[in-house]
């Protein structure tokens, strides 16, 4: 983490979950953290723990932002940029889910998670790219998921957020190569977060059949993997021993992938049949 002493960063979604891990870390290895989340008093909460770890010469600051509004976005970078003298890092972090199957779903539950995940990584890059153009320096990170390289039960409103991210980060990291700006995508697993607690509220038990086994990760283990990929400049990153597996197979043998998948689908199906 010795890249990150005196860097100033600023992360979406940065007072809870896998942001406010990353925040920590980065606080820890000296660097100067702006947080931005919707919810005030989280925020003020997160800000409080941050400060209790920092040194008096570090620049911390937390600012309440929407990130599927442009101009909060834009806000918030000029925020940022007054409070802590610039920005070398920026991640785009916040996100919600909504897990449920395709005819329980009602229109907002699409519309509103594609303006937060998508949008709302869209408008935090853009407000802060001509300030790392310009600096001719930076980095970008982007909490995709495994579910930016593969859908599962449960998940149409949200997994195609995640792809788009993807698609994102693929065509920006040409558009900054002259820029000397770098783009990092990381790819959770389900994560221990207040997120994770939301999905499993309405998520089917078709997709708890299918992801039953899957180990889920603390918000550290993922924060550590995507600051240190984002470091190394690594466009992809995977938190995970069976991320990584699920990752190289799915890009080498989806078939593989899928077979399993709809293998642990079907048997359940076939279990609860009426």
């Amino acid at each position: 983490m010795d890249f990150y002493r005196g860097k100033a960063v600023y992360i979406t979604g940065g007072s809870s979950g896998i942001g406010l891990a990353a925040a920590r870390l980065l606080v820890r290895a000296g660097a100067h953290v702006a947080i931005a989340a919707r919810g005030k008093e989280r925020l003020d909460q997160a800000l409080a723990e941050l400060k209790a770890l920092a040194a008096p010469e570090q620049k911390l600051v937390a600012i309440a932002c929407d990130v599927s509004d442009p101009e909060e976005s834009r806000r918030a970078a000029a925020e940022t940029l007054a409070a802590l003298g610039g920005c070398d890092v920026v991640i785009a972090n916040a996100g919600v889910a909504h897990c449920m199957r395709i005819t329980d779903a009602d229109d907002d539950a699409f519309e509103h998670t594609m303006r937060v995940n998508y949008l709302g990584t869209v408008h935090t890059v853009r407000a802060f790219l001509p300030h790392l153009f310009e600096r001719r320096s930076g980095r970008i990170g982007i909490v995709s998921s495994l579910l930016g390289f593969m859908g599962t039960f449960g998940y149409t409103a949200y997994a195609p957020t995640k792809f788009a991210q993807v698609g994102f980060a693929e065509c920006l990291r040409q558009e900054c190569l002259d820029k000397n700006v770098s783009v990092t995508v990381c790819y959770p697993p389900d994560t221990d977060t207040p997120q994770l607690a939301a999905e499993n509220v309405t998520k089917p038990p078709e997709t708890k059949a299918i992801s039953g086994n899957v180990k889920t990760l603390p918000p550290e283990a993922v924060a550590e993997v995507l600051l240190t990929g984002i470091a190394r400049r690594k466009l992809n990153v995977v938190p995970g021993g069976m991320g990584k597996f699920t990752h190289f197979m799915k890009r080498h043998m989806p078939g593989v992938v899928n077979w399993v998948i709809d293998g642990d689908l079907k048997k359940y199906q076939r279990k609860h049949a009426s």
